[in-house]
């Protein structure tokens, strides 16, 4: 699993990669704010969507601080994804480092 700091997600997405940015928090979470173009997945029901994920889709897990995206990328891992990336620091990371507008909370 590749650890991925915001500024590293940035450039990624300036450079024209599309990952699928996939955040596991809670709808109410994500509704509060979120990396465009993520998609919600809370880790609840993840074991239960896997077969509407691409295995073979770079992904990156986000959540509030990196924890437990950190968890839901090792359950990626673990059901045969490759190219799994954890943002470190989550969607607050981002929010302080990259994108002020966002809500924290």
């Amino acid at each position: 699993m590749e650890r991925l700091t915001p500024s590293a997600l940035k450039e990624r997405l300036g450079c024209g990669e599309r990952p699928i940015l996939l955040d596991v928090r809670e709808p109410w979470e994500f509704g509060t704010c979120h990396i465009e173009g993520a998609r919600n997945l809370p880790m609840d029901r993840m074991a239960g969507a896997l077969h509407d994920l691409d295995v073979n889709a770079p992904t990156v897990v986000i959540c509030h601080h990196g924890v437990r995206s950190l968890l839901a990328a090792r359950f990626l891992e673990q059901s045969g994804f490759s190219r799994i990336a954890n943002l470190e620091g989550g969607v607050d990371a981002w929010s302080r480092e990259i994108d002020s507008t966002l809500p924290r909370y």
